[in-house]
């Protein structure tokens, strides 16, 4: 799953990899500095309308009028095309969330330790999103759940769910108005980032409130519980 990412970039250090597509999003060379986003917050996501790319603030979490239970953050990507909650976003809701990594939680016994998941190549990853469109115009509890994906090989050992990452890529086609819901399936299996291109290292406790958001918590320890 994905519960806990980092988004500290400057805005145009993730849309670099859009540079020949159209956009509508002003320049900003302010780092973002976000190192603990947590859902129940708004997040800058990305998504194309009206031809051209958008930057907007959007709830993380969705729940429909007729759902009476906290807010969904994340959506498998093995069922989130067809089962009733997620289809419409599937279908006409396709996002990027820009992120710099996300943490995950190994737990034994009565431990647990977060770690702080990245690119290999310190790149900038694109998290597959669906949500309640147009971003523009906010909808209470209805806005965007991260896709993910099932873990593979050493991945499994920290979680066994992690976000959809896509290529740059992929992710222009995935928030495509033009890619028809079908083709978004494939592109969510062809375009996915493979785990060997990520590494991990443990981070302090300190991630698990959302009161603490400086660089230190994507800082490796020496000293991990796990």
């Amino acid at each position: 799953m994905c519960g806990r990412f980092a988004q500290y970039q400057p805005r145009e250090a993730y849309l670099t990899a859009f540079s020949e597509a159209e956009s509508d999003i002003p320049y900003d060379p302010m780092p973002i500095e976000r190192f603990n986003v947590a859902p129940g917050t708004k997040v800058l996501l990305l998504n194309q309308r009206d031809g051209s790319l958008h930057l907007d603030p959007v709830f993380w979490g969705y729940g429909p009028e007729w759902w009476d239970k906290a807010p969904l953050i994340n959506a498998r990507s093995e069922t989130a095309a067809s089962g009733r909650m997620f289809k419409p976003l599937w279908n006409h809701g396709r996002a990027i969330v820009p992120a710099d990594g996300w943490f995950e939680w190994k737990r034994a016994e009565d431990k647990k330790q977060p770690y702080f998941i990245h690119s290999r190549s310190d790149e900038p990853l694109y998290f597959a999103a669906i949500g309640k469109a147009p971003y523009d115009r906010p909808h209470e509890k209805e806005g965007f759940v991260i896709v993910t994906a099932a873990s593979d090989k050493g991945m499994v050992d920290i979680h066994d769910r992690r976000p959809l990452v896509l290529t740059a890529e992929a992710a222009l086609a995935w928030m495509s108005e033009e890619t028809s819901p079908a083709r978004a399936t494939e592109i969510a299996h062809d375009g996915a980032v493979q785990e060997k291109e990520f590494i991990w290292h443990p981070v302090t406790s300190k991630v698990g409130s959302i009161k603490n958001q400086g660089k230190e918590l994507i800082e490796k320890i020496s000293d991990p519980l796990l």
